[in-house]
């Protein structure tokens, strides 16, 4: 399913088979999350995008070709493929070991091919093997809304009260491991979305209620998965002295001017960009222990632009998943 023109809708489209060049792989796609990243790039919220372009960064699949030199994978392992899809390896910021800040990425399904389709050309280094527990559709939604929600929480801290803004993919995930990790969960959907605050409930959550409420104690830390930039000044009213607001979508809408005093007293306002290999063998690894259920509605591939709209209009609870 292919982006050809920037806002319009995806087109079926038959193309030759590709082959892995040096450090490369080919996977036959067996699932692949829809994210709201995808629905950026569709509309041209992201800057710079490869067009055309077949969408699809969260994607689950059995390698079935090996391009030269590539070693510690083998054909028919399953494996999964990531937002980041490539790095330089040599700009300071890979050489710091923060290679989620490279100077010359590559993103896949924006700047390299991805997963709405049956197959896909991966960097061998940003596959990350997935063993055999959990189905395909289930494991899908972990490869963005898992890993960037684990970079998140990282990166929110051990706060034990954690507020999460937008009760979407990423957020669901995100919940069942606070839980495991024994933290309280607060969780902010639209004003009166009584069935996702049923939803974020029955996930465990201590509290759930519209993002224009205050929760009924101050939170340590709040994670903002939702791309309305005017629940910054919310959520920073909402944690402690000292608290961390965490935005950790890749676009956002403008955040409005709010008064100081919602900053001061040390309360922190930062950013999450994309993840880093460590951030997913440290998730994926652990990921079983953790007993995640993810939520999944799946489609066909072809009706990838119907997952879409249901996305946009938030017609399903947790995750969308594409099957070939």
């Amino acid at each position: 399913m292919v982006l050809k023109r920037l806002r319009s809708a995806l087109e079926w489209t038959e193309l030759s088979d590709r082959y892995p060049g040096s450090g490369e792989i080919r996977v036959k796609v067996s699932a692949c999350g829809v994210c709201r990243t995808d629905l950026h790039v569709v509309d041209g919220e992201l800057p710079d995008p490869q067009v055309p372009i077949i969408p699809g960064h969260e994607i689950v699949g059995r390698i079935d070709l090996l391009g030269a030199g590539v070693d510690g994978l083998t054909v028919g392992q399953r494996v999964g493929i990531p937002w980041l899809g490539h790095t330089c390896g040599v700009c300071p910021y890979c050489a710091e070991h923060r290679e989620n800040l490279c100077d010359r990425p590559l993103f896949t399904g924006y700047t390299r091919d991805g997963g709405f389709a049956t197959a896909v050309i991966a960097d061998a280094r940003f596959a990350f093997p997935l063993g055999e527990v959990g189905s395909d559709v289930a494991l899908a939604p972990l490869l963005c809304a898992g890993l960037i929600g684990w970079r998140s929480l990282v990166i929110a801290g051990p706060g034990r009260k954690l507020g999460l803004y937008g009760f979407g993919a990423a957020a669901h995930i995100v919940a069942q491991v606070a839980r495991w990790q024994g933290r309280s969960v607060f969780a902010f959907t639209r004003p009166a979305d009584v069935p996702t605050q049923t939803f974020a409930r029955g996930l465990g959550a201590a509290w759930a209620g519209g993002s224009d409420e205050m929760p009924p104690e101050p939170l340590d830390a709040a994670i903002i998965f939702a791309t309305a930039g005017s629940l910054v000044p919310l959520a920073l009213k909402a944690v402690r002295k000292g608290g961390r607001v965490v935005c950790a979508g890749i676009h956002m809408s403008d955040i409005p001017g709010f008064p100081y005093r919602l900053l001061w007293e040390e309360r922190q306002l930062v950013s999450v960009a994309n993840l880093t290999r460590q951030d997913g063998l440290d998730f994926l690894g652990a990921a079983p222990q953790m007993g995640i259920i993810t939520k999944t509605t799946s489609y066909p591939l072809t009706q990838a632009n119907q997952a879409l709209a249901d996305l946009r209009a938030g017609r399903f609870e947790g995750a969308a998943v594409l099957v070939p």
